[in-house]
């Protein structure tokens, strides 16, 4: 059963995240955007994407509960190379990738979103990395794509304290481009991405090559240092405590271990 739906409009490919109730992220969900992503590449009318979720939220994280059937530090370490894989090749898409956000962008949902190349976010939005809360990090790049957008000392706070800004916030910070009261969001992304569709394409695909040669060098040591950290961390009882007390919808005991 598909998780994400297809829809062409024109020029532009809609892609809407449907896994109630939290359009949590598994792996299924991961390798299915993969392959709409490869459908999309090889259709030459798509000049812009959407991607959306459905119900109340844009996606509210990574799917937790299908972390705790992995058993090894490698196993998680690959899981963490596995998004960042995907949300790389979004983010060095040739096709400009809009992300419409309402609801929640929490964890692995935010990091999908700061992949894509234009943010549009909901004015009461919740967009955050709430991953220490569980005594877990980020494993999809979420450490370095988050002080690109805001700086460093915002960035620390955010992932440090798990608190979550508005959408409102977001666009004050430059982590999103525009926020729109929820009822017009999806409208006013339709608007933009009719906007960039009516461009000629070999003059988006060499802007959308153009713009990545700003990113640092370090970019890609940055994420393997975050994969590998992610791993290790999945093996300490403060993770264990953490991922179990989300679960059972308590607060955490952490024991520093």
């Amino acid at each position: 059963m598909s998780s994400i739906y297809y829809q062409k409009s024109g020029k532009v490919a809609n892609l809407t995240i449907s896994s109630p109730p939290a359009n949590a992220l598994s792996r299924a969900i991961l390798e299915e955007l993969e392959a709409l992503l490869e459908e999309i590449e090889q259709d030459q009318d798509v000049k812009a994407i959407i991607i959306k979720g459905e119900g109340k939220f844009f996606s509210a994280g990574a799917d937790i509960k299908e972390f705790t059937s992995l058993q090894q530090a490698e196993d998680y370490t690959a899981l963490a190379k596995q998004g960042q894989k995907l949300f790389h090749r979004i983010e060095s898409f040739k096709i400009p990738v809009i992300a419409a956000i309402h609801g929640a962008a929490l964890g692995g949902g935010l990091e999908l979103a700061m992949a894509c190349h234009i943010r549009l976010v909901s004015d009461h939005a919740k967009l955050g990395l709430p991953e220490l809360s569980l005594g877990i990090i980020p494993g999809f790049a979420g450490t370095q794509r988050l002080p690109a957008f805001i700086g460093p000392a915002k960035a620390y706070e955010m992932i440090l304290t798990g608190e979550p800004i508005s959408g409102t916030k977001a666009a004050e910070l430059g982590l999103a481009n525009h926020s729109y009261p929820e009822e017009v969001l999806f409208e006013k992304a339709d608007e933009l991405a009719a906007k960039v569709a009516a461009k000629s394409g070999p003059t988006i695909y060499r802007v959308m090559k153009l713009i990545p040669y700003t990113r640092s060098s370090r970019f890609q040591e940055g994420m393997d240092m975050e994969a590998n950290a992610f791993g290790k961390i999945f093996g300490n009882a403060d993770a264990k405590e953490g991922i179990a007390a989300f679960i059972e919808k308590r607060k955490p005991n952490f024991q520093d271990k």
